[in-house]
């Protein structure tokens, strides 16, 4: 196999080995990821040549990450994918469509980023079916940052197809680009080799202190050393010259380059200067633009100076010597070669380039500018690039010279800036909007970004009163913003705050029900299921369970069985889905109505692709798998919701962990996530999962017989006094305090637990207050009690609580010397908790039954189960029927990825194909991952 010259991996033996490993790995059938990361100059991009190479028999397709194009949303995911667009009628019909909105070439809705990112997946494993395929991006960190998100999703996608994905990442500073994938560090030469390619550098001879000079503060980058002695005489050489200041490599390497565009014709550096303001690469479109300044494309001057490559494509020999052009002109240059590249930008096929060089060529605002870079964001929107809608508006604001129609432009660039997850470039546009003259609408705008900042920010209570302000003055103007505004100030309160008080959710709730009911204003059109919810879930808060159950009961039915007809309504639905889902379980304790929303909301966030919201309905429905006895199910949905998380680079939700962790009694897991938990709570303000932190602790140490612990750690869950959680910890508290010998506290938790479930009336509900009134009582009452709750929580389907009531009645048997009887229910008990995976309950009934006479094996005695949770999910889907193309649209897998996951599936249950899949699974087999 050849390589790269000897000269261009001076030095590099260990890192081109390590890359050529993983191209002969992907020759074998694997896949593999690495991530180059080092300084400007280091070498990165010559072992990407290295790799190339190394890979000729391959199929290589490059991308390399320009800083202009930052802003144009999936211009990098465009290189990479240029080759395949004649595969693009092979995809699935929702992937297809999508890559095609994203690239422009048909007109739609916006696609969400990630089912572009499973079309670019599978596109890119397509490819690979006939030969391997090795993808180089080069200066990743200047990929547009949906290509960016795209292309880690693919990476972290990529298991037993054969390709692999090699980035180069420039060290910058904050958070790395690219963070969690593997890495390849490379730093400069060491002594021996940087003397070495600094020699070859350099004709003739040099000093032995200049020399020793140059390899120590060029730190053995070898950009440095090979550039800097360019154009320096032998006596600079002999005599030693000044390299420059303190500073950094590339800074200094930059400066090199700007030295010497000095002594080049002013037509060369016109031309350099055309090439570094428009990194499209294309040759005829440098002539057309050279042709705008009057000067002809001769590159032969910026050729010999080492700083351009012109042929059908136009580059640069680095990075730094773009960035040297570029920030060596002066205003009035930068303004004429944008004005060029304006002009001679085809406004047909590429107008939302055209539109940003014009707007760049400005001296001043222009409203022409300004409207056609509107237009380019709505196209960009429309391509789901969100981050490039927010740049192009932002350019637009800055560009208008109507201060009215400048704030409106401020207030839609921050707005897209919050939907792009950049915070702190939506709060620079409200400082923007504050200047301008601003309607009583727009200024509720303002006040609705600024709370928006600020709960991005920090989930504390003061964006609450902020979001309640906007909403009212939204409603007073008739607008139908008040409607969604409300429902985002009952979510700040319901997750991140507290119910009462004048910002709580009771607050909230009671000018949303005002509007609802037409006191302020309410829109005239019929209410839609959703507005229907809203009011049950305003009454609710604002004049109690009473009033609201009622209505929430009317709601369910049209709400759960809604079909939004557009994006909007749609999206209107997965908002209020959450609160919902809240409502139903924490305060109408409404288990059928909890398994309905949340199996609607996972396929609704699937069938649209709304990959930010999956991983919270995932979460619920894990919930529900949890609280039906399994476990293992509800692992493999919070694994697949903390995959998604990863992808979009999204805080991960830690809810069902906890609870999960908890009901296994694991500790050792449980303390660790508790204590990460906290930590982000505190520091974002996240009330609410303080409040959860408290019911876990009830469950966890319940579990394990350390019940003064459960006391404390349930008593915050019901200091907390949240819209959730507060009925599961006064549960848990009543069973630690009676274990506690606290029954006076036992007894207040249950009055309070009664108040909450008096009126309720499901199954769940009376069960959990019967178990608890039954650690209180004595004699036939206990008894009938406990029966009760056995009756009401079987009629639920709740296992884990009729396993748990098992054990409790079966307790209290034993202590009443009612051995035979306490058998029965222990043993009960005992099966039910060891075979769904809740080991320190398990333990505890099996003591428990062992002191009635009876052995049973401990809980650590089962056979763990073979499967990993994302191997029982795709064994759970093919035992369905499922193809593997479908199981991967689901999973957000490749077909190759399913199929390797398949086969491991097979050999760990001993079976031969999936024909006896569904035998497998439900024998017992893969039980608990």
């Amino acid at each position: 196999m050849s390589a790269t010259p000897r000269t261009q991996l001076l030095g590099r033996r260990r890192e081109a080995e390590i890359l050529c490993d993983l191209v002969d790995r992907t020759r074998h059938g694997a896949a593999a990821v690495c991530v180059v990361r080092g300084e400007a100059g280091i070498g990165k991009s010559t072992l990407l040549d290295h790799v190339a190479v190394h890979a000729s028999d391959l199929t290589v397709v490059r991308a390399q990450g320009v800083q202009a194009d930052m802003d144009l949303a999936f211009a990098g995911v465009h290189q990479l994918c240029a080759p395949f667009l004649g595969q693009l009628g092979d995809l699935p019909s929702p992937q297809r469509d999508a890559l095609q909105v994203a690239f422009g070439l048909v007109d739609g809705q916006a696609p969400d980023r990630f089912l572009v990112g499973l079309a670019v997946l599978s596109l890119l494993t397509a490819s690979a079916d006939a030969r391997p395929l090795v993808v180089i991006v080069d200066d990743a960190q200047w990929l547009d940052r949906v290509s960016l998100q795209t292309l880690e999703f693919v990476s972290r996608r990529l298991l037993a197809e054969p390709v692999a994905v090699v980035f180069a990442v420039r060290h910058s500073e904050g958070e790395p680009v690219l963070a969690d994938l593997p890495s390849l560090e490379v730093g400069g030469l060491d002594d021996h080799a940087a003397r070495q390619l600094l020699a070859s550098a350099v004709h003739g001879p040099i000093d032995d202190q200049v020399r020793d000079r140059i390899v120590a503060e060029t730190h053995g980058n070898p950009l440095a050393l090979l550039e800097l002695p360019r154009g320096r005489s032998a006596a600079d050489l002999a005599y030693g010259f000044e390299i420059g200041d303190a500073g950094s490599v590339s800074t200094r390497v930059e400066r090199d380059y700007a030295q010497r565009l000095a002594g080049l014709p002013r037509p060369t550096r016109l031309l350099l200067l055309l090439a570094a303001a428009d990194p499209v690469g294309d040759a005829s479109l440098l002539a057309r633009a050279a042709g705008h300044v009057g000067i002809t494309a001769d590159a032969a001057p910026a050729k010999a100076a080492g700083l351009l490559e012109f042929g059908e494509s136009v580059r640069f020999r680095h990075p730094l010597a773009r960035s040297a052009v570029y920030r060596d002109a002066l205003p009035d240059e930068l303004r004429q070669v944008h004005r060029a590249l304006s002009l001679a930008t085809d406004p047909v096929q590429d107008p939302d380039r055209r539109a940003w060089h014009a707007a760049k060529a400005g001296s001043g605002p222009d409203e022409e500018v300004a409207a056609a870079l509107e237009s380019s964001a709505e196209r960009a929107r429309l391509r789901g690039g969100m981050a490039a809608e927010a740049a192009l508006l932002d350019q637009a604001a800055r560009s208008t010279p109507d201060p009215r129609r400048r704030g409106r432009r401020a207030l839609a660039a921050g707005e897209a800036y919050v939907a792009a997850a950049s915070p702190d470039a939506a709060s620079e546009l409200a400082g923007v909007a504050v200047l301008c003259p601003l309607s009583a609408q727009d200024q509720a705008r303002l006040v609705r970004l600024r709370a928006r900042v600020l709960f991005a920010r920090s989930r504390s209570d003061e964006a609450a009163p902020l979001l309640l302000d906007a909403a009212a003055a939204f409603a007073s103007e008739g607008s139908p913003l008040a409607r969604e505004t409300y429902l985002e100030a009952i979510s700040a309160t319901v997750f991140s705050g507290r119910v009462h008080g004048p910002a709580g959710a009771q607050a909230a709730a009671i000018a949303a029900r005002d509007y609802v009911t037409g006191v302020v204003g309410a829109p005239s059109s019929p209410p839609a299921p959703s507005d229907l919810l809203l009011e049950g879930v305003t009454t609710l808060l604002a004049d109690g369970l009473p009033e609201g159950a009622p209505l929430l009961r009317r709601a369910l039915g049209p709400f759960a069985d809604e079909e939004p007809t557009d994006r909007g309504a749609t999206q209107r639905w997965l908002a209020l889905a959450p609160v919902a889902q809240e409502t139903y379980v924490h305060q109408l304790w409404d288990f059928a109505a909890w398994t309905t929303l949340a199996a609607r909301m996972v396929r609704v966030a699937r069938d649209v692709g709304a990959l930010g919201v999956l991983p919270q309905a995932l979460q619920f429905e894990a919930g529900v798998h949890l609280h039906r006895g399994d476990l293992a199910a509800a692992a493999r949905l919070i694994a697949e919701g903390d995959a998604i998380s990863r992808a979009t680079g999204s805080a991960r939700l830690t809810y069902a962990a906890l609870v999960l962790a908890a009901w296994r009694g694991e500790e050792a897991d449980a303390t660790r996530i508790l204590d990460e938990a906290r930590e982000s709570a505190t520091i974002r303000g996240e009330v609410s999962l303080l409040g959860v932190s408290g019911h876990v602790e009830g469950v966890l140490y319940n579990g394990l017989a350390r019940y003064d612990r459960a006391l404390d750690g349930a008593r915050a869950g019901i200091e907390h006094d949240g819209f959730n959680f507060t009925g599961w910890a006064l549960a848990e508290h009543v069973e630690a305090a009676v274990r506690c010998g606290e029954d006076d506290l036992a007894a207040e938790s249950l009055r309070r637990l009664t108040e909450r479930t008096a009126r309720v009336g499901t199954g769940w509900a009376q069960g959990m207050r019967a178990r608890c009134e039954a650690l209180l009582r004595a004699g036939d009452e206990a008894d009938r009690l406990y029966e009760a709750a056995l009756e009401h929580l079987r009629g639920e389907g709740i296992t884990v609580q009729v396993a748990r009531t098992h054990l409790l009645y079966g307790e209290w048997l034993r202590r009443t010397k009612r051995r035979a009887l306490a058998r029965e229910h222990l043993r009960a008990a005992h099966e039910l908790l060891h075979a769904m995976g809740a080991d320190a309950f398990a333990e505890r009934a099996r003591r428990e039954l062992r002191a009635t006479g009876e052995r049973a094996r401990p809980s650590d005695d089962r056979r763990d189960d073979p499967l990993t949770p994302q191997e029982s999910q795709i064994a759970a889907l093919a035992a369905e029927g499922m193809t593997n193309p479908e199981i991967g649209a689901e999973l957000y897998l490749s077909p190759h990825t399913v199929e390797w996951h398949l086969r491991k599936v097979f050999a760990k249950l001993g079976i031969g194909s999936r024909r006896h899949l569904r035998d497998a699974l439900t024998s017992g087999t893969a039980a608990r991952p």
